[in-house]
């Protein structure tokens, strides 16, 4: 498989910094990012601590032993780079006063052939278009969706709650995160988006799928996604990875069309 990354990160039209952080490897097929959350510029801090310390842990680790790595080994890795970024932005945040309370939602993404070991923190998401098919392949870890999990209020309800912004877990808050990783197939012609919720608090799941639908440049596209988000109110920061997967074509050689394999 062959994987092309595109990144995109715009602050939005009421926030005068950017709180998101983005960030990817394409020799590993890694790919980041990273929601801050806190007073002052902290939440910036947070995730751009968050994306620069596992982009350098985790790909380097990739690089070394990722591509004889099983599933459980790669899994491993990337929650023990995600336990040492945690302890280290919690540190920072009790050490220095302006920084108290800081944290950072998460997505981190991890591309190997045709396998995907995807973790992720907080409600930062990440979504799978595949043929004509949207599907959101991360579960928000937010009080929102715990409410829907109970019954307590339906999806459409929840698309005008105020309990929106509320996560149930963040990176570099406490001692200790649980990072919850789930593996996926991949297939070629996959299309995957990597979002803060300054995108799908915007924008619904059917504009998100027709933009993603368009066949343009990555690049195009990630400035679409932003410019519909901007255009719904721009109430956040907006932050977008996009990765499509593309098959390796082998081109058969002279002797091999001779000998007619």
């Amino acid at each position: 498989m062959i994987y092309e990354i595109c990144t995109q990160t715009d602050p939005g039209l009421t926030r005068d910094n950017n709180e998101d952080s983005v960030a990817f490897d394409a020799a590993t097929g890694l790919c980041l990012l990273a929601d801050g959350m806190g007073g002052y510029n902290a939440g910036e801090i947070a995730s751009g601590m968050a994306t620069a310390f596992i982009k350098s842990e985790l790909s380097r680790w990739l690089s070394q032993a990722g591509k004889h790595a099983n599933s459980k080994e790669v899994r491993r890795a990337m929650e023990i780079c995600v336990e040492n970024a945690n302890h280290s932005i919690f540190n920072a945040a009790n050490s220095n006063p302006q920084y108290s309370g800081m944290g950072t939602t998460l997505v981190v993404a991890a591309f190997q052939s045709t396998r995907l070991m995807l973790g992720h923190i907080g409600d930062s998401r990440c979504y799978r278009l595949r043929g004509a098919q949207l599907q959101q392949i991360t579960k928000d870890h937010s009080l929102l969706q715990e409410q829907i999990d109970a019954g307590l209020i339906t999806p459409e309800q929840a698309l005008t709650s105020a309990n929106k912004n509320l996560v149930t877990r963040a990176l570099g808050v406490e001692d200790a995160v649980l990072l919850e990783v789930n593996e996926h197939g991949v297939e070629p012609g996959d299309l995957y988006l990597m979002c803060s919720d300054g995108l799908s608090d915007m924008i619904g799941d059917g504009e998100i799928a027709a933009i993603l639908a368009g066949s343009k440049p990555l690049e195009q596209t990630a400035k679409q996604l932003i410019a519909a988000a901007n255009d719904s109110g721009g109430r956040d920061n907006i932050s977008v990875v996009l990765v499509q997967v593309k098959e390796v074509s082998v081109k058969r050689g002279l002797l091999s069309k001779m000998l007619g394999k």
